[in-house]
């Protein structure tokens, strides 16, 4: 039940975005579309497969053992149910946000995340466009985040939901009117403010880590507004990869093999190790 309430909420979004995308984009696309489409859903089915054979078990299962036997903060206290829903919802993305934020400060990480960096383009597929380690080792996070708190199974589900809509929401190639967006992101991430995140300037790219609530990006001091070129000025991806052919599947699999590491750092003059 829990596979399919996931699927079919994804399914859902993905749906709604692309229509969306097709009828008010926000950039004009460097790549076409089918190859760019094709490359990424390709490594989705690769993380999707490598998951349920490497690990099987998720974040929900998890949960639904750690409720069994008593693990975690919350199963060692008797706060009001809705509560615990709600804390365990934004601690569970807070801990994400931390995590994202390491991704992008240690080299070892930074190695795997740069896949997802390495998108020319920023449309709703680059939402799922992640190297399967990492996939991988973000699951073994999301568990034990998930044991620690002791977070009521349906909470994680509902994060879990919410995780994936918001990935493919804040990377759609969408407009939003900035009166809209402005609101909106008091609260959620917008694609406009996640689109910054994408530059290919490090001290853009180290900024608005934030998945599905704006809030932390905010308390943390890693919010920025706008990128200095603008939303249609300045450049997605990674500097020093710019050749689409070689950031094909096979590619990207092999992507952390590349010696060159580019912006893994916070460096405030915003220059990076080669």
């Amino acid at each position: 039940m829990e596979t399919i309430i996931r699927f079919g909420s994804f399914t859902a979004v993905f749906i709604v975005m692309a229509l969306w995308e097709t009828r008010r984009p926000r950039r004009s696309s460097t790549q076409p579309k089918s190859r760019h489409w094709l490359t990424n859903l390709s490594l989705l089915a690769v993380d999707v497969l490598a998951l349920r054979l490497l690990l099987g078990v998720g974040a929900f299962t998890t949960a639904l053992y750690a409720e069994q036997h008593g693990w975690g903060l919350f199963n060692l206290t008797s706060w009001p149910y809705w509560l615990e829903f709600l804390l365990a919802w934004l601690l569970l993305d807070f801990a994400l946000y931390l995590q994202h934020v390491l991704s992008h400060a240690l080299p070892i990480f930074w190695r795997l995340h740069r896949v997802h960096h390495s998108d020319l383009d920023f449309d709703l597929t680059t939402g799922v466009r992640f190297h399967p380690v990492e996939i991988f080792l973000s699951m073994l996070y999301k568990m034990a985040a998930v044991a620690a708190l002791g977070a009521p199974p349906w909470a994680v589900l509902v994060f879990e939901v919410v995780l994936n809509g918001a990935s493919v929401f804040n990377h759609g190639n969408v407009h939003l009117p900035d009166k809209i967006d402005r609101w909106l992101r008091l609260m959620i991430v917008t694609p406009d403010m996640h689109r910054v995140h994408h530059s290919s300037v490090v001290n853009e790219t180290n900024s608005n880590f934030g998945f599905s609530i704006s809030l932390w990006d905010r308390l943390c001091g890693t919010y920025r507004a706008q990128p200095a070129l603008g939303q249609l000025g300045f450049e997605i991806g990674l500097k020093e990869f710019r050749d689409p052919s070689q950031l094909g599947l096979v590619d990207l699999l092999l992507f952390p093999l590349r010696r060159r590491m580019g912006q893994y750092s916070f460096k405030k003059n915003g220059t990076t190790p080669s």
